[in-house]
């Protein structure tokens, strides 16, 4: 499948991310800084945070404990720095946790992030995370894109199974307009060249509706919600019944 003019969009690409591969740390930092960008942008966040608005006011979260909060692909970590906010207006008590295959992550996370914010960075497989302490709700955003079909598939069933409360996977839709309108927008602001890049790659690496039906149903998951954010985010999640 070939990323140009003549992209076909009735599937997923297999086509590999720059980021992915290796390169300097000045380089991938620098170009974790510019996906930051483009998430506030676009809006990145709301829809995760929307799912943890909607738990609050479901009164699902412990009350004898911080609720923990996972990250799975933190990157740049901007993401749990959202949700701090988040929990800092709500007053609601937390314990963050990032995981990251790649270490660099953890060296720019913590760069990023103020002193007081109640995170820990860790580099690793969360296939191998250690049950150290419940983990209540599992995020991702923008790292299912990155998975295999067989990959993403194992990764809904670990969720499914460790995540007391719930969890959000916030990733993107495979259409064309976004693909275009990001190849041109990120020449134009003069992003990273690996996002410039990667960004239309992200998006032909992305989910339609039937993809996620089709995983969740191969991973065994049942009562999950598919869900549409502009600008062309396609969201899945799932709270567990009480």
């Amino acid at each position: 499948m070939r990323i140009g003019s003549a992209q076909d969009f009735s599937r997923r690409s297999q086509a590999p991310e720059l980021m992915d591969g290796e390169s300097d740390y000045e380089t991938f930092r620098g170009c974790l800084t510019d996906l930051a960008r483009v998430n506030r942008l676009t809006l990145a966040y709301r829809p995760t945070l929307a799912f943890l608005d909607a738990i609050h006011r479901q009164d699902l979260f412990p009350k004898d404990r911080p609720l923990h909060v996972l990250d799975v692909g933190y990157g740049h970590g901007d993401m749990l720095r959202a949700v701090a906010g988040w929990a800092r207006r709500r007053k609601v008590a937390v314990t963050l946790t990032g995981i990251d295959l790649n270490p660099w992550s953890a060296k720019a996370a913590t760069e990023a992030t103020p002193a007081g914010i109640p995170v820990t960075w860790q580099t690793g497989d969360v296939f191998a995370l250690p049950p150290h302490e419940p983990i209540d709700i599992s995020l991702s955003a923008l790292v299912a894109h990155h998975f295999s079909d067989e990959m993403l598939v194992r990764f809904l069933r670990w969720q499914d199974e460790t995540a007391r409360i719930g969890w959000f996977i916030n990733d993107l839709h495979r259409h064309p307009v976004p693909y275009h309108v990001f190849r041109q927008a990120s020449r134009l602001l003069r992003l990273h060249p690996f996002v410039q890049h990667d960004g239309p790659v992200s998006i032909a690496r992305g989910f339609v509706r039937g993809d996620w039906q089709n995983s969740l149903a191969a991973a065994g998951v049942e009562g999950a919600d598919i869900g549409w954010w502009v600008p062309f985010r396609l969201c899945v999640s799932r709270v567990k019944p009480r």
